[in-house]
């Protein structure tokens, strides 16, 4: 397993060797032993599967607030996607910075996203399959979103974001100025 820092600290792009043959090819998307040894200690609790079916479709940013916040795994089980992680822990250096990752079948790259951090995607191709593990179980109540076209933060999309096609919940989500973060930024040596 191949891991990769990003900008923004505790985020990380995971990438699985692959063992393949005329059959097609075998991956250990994770294996918390090895992981641990690299300085990845985490315990995921939830599986989650969502398929978009069109190009455009955005999902995010979202988040999972304390006490059920959630460190995300997040991969392309088939087509590709753009994944993001933005920093909301209050006083981090980083507060409001992005990273962002071209996540496809044919890359097996996973994005690591900590709690503490929004989370969202666009998808690239038709049929998008995104898997991902969560540290902790879904709580509705602790659910929030963050707009995912904030000028103040940024990101670059790569498509024309007038055309997203979104969820009700996250047309209507705040944005960043106008959101108090659950999260409070805790230096690591």
């Amino acid at each position: 397993m191949q891991v990769q820092q990003t900008a923004l600290q505790g985020v990380l792009i995971l990438t699985p060797a692959r063992f393949g043959d005329e059959r097609g090819f075998f991956s250990e998307s994770w294996n918390k032993e090895r992981m641990k040894a690299a300085g990845i200690d985490l315990d995921f609790v939830q599986d989650n599967h969502s398929l978009s079916e069109t190009v455009g479709t955005v999902r995010g940013l979202h988040f999972q607030s304390p006490p059920h916040a959630q460190d995300k795994l997040v991969r392309c089980g088939r087509g590709a996607l753009f994944d993001v992680a933005v920093d909301i822990r209050k006083g981090s250096p980083t507060y409001g910075q992005w990273v962002g990752e071209e996540l496809t079948f044919e890359n097996g790259k996973q994005l690591l996203v900590p709690a503490g951090f929004l989370h969202g995607f666009v998808t690239r191709a038709p049929g998008t399959e995104i898997i991902y593990k969560c540290s902790d179980y879904y709580a509705p109540e602790c659910d929030g979103a963050v707009r995912f076209d904030d000028p103040e933060i940024g990101i670059d999309w790569g498509f024309e974001t007038s055309a997203a096609t979104l969820s009700v919940k996250d047309e209507a989500a705040p944005l960043l100025a106008d959101f108090e973060s659950p999260f409070v930024y805790e230096e690591k040596p």
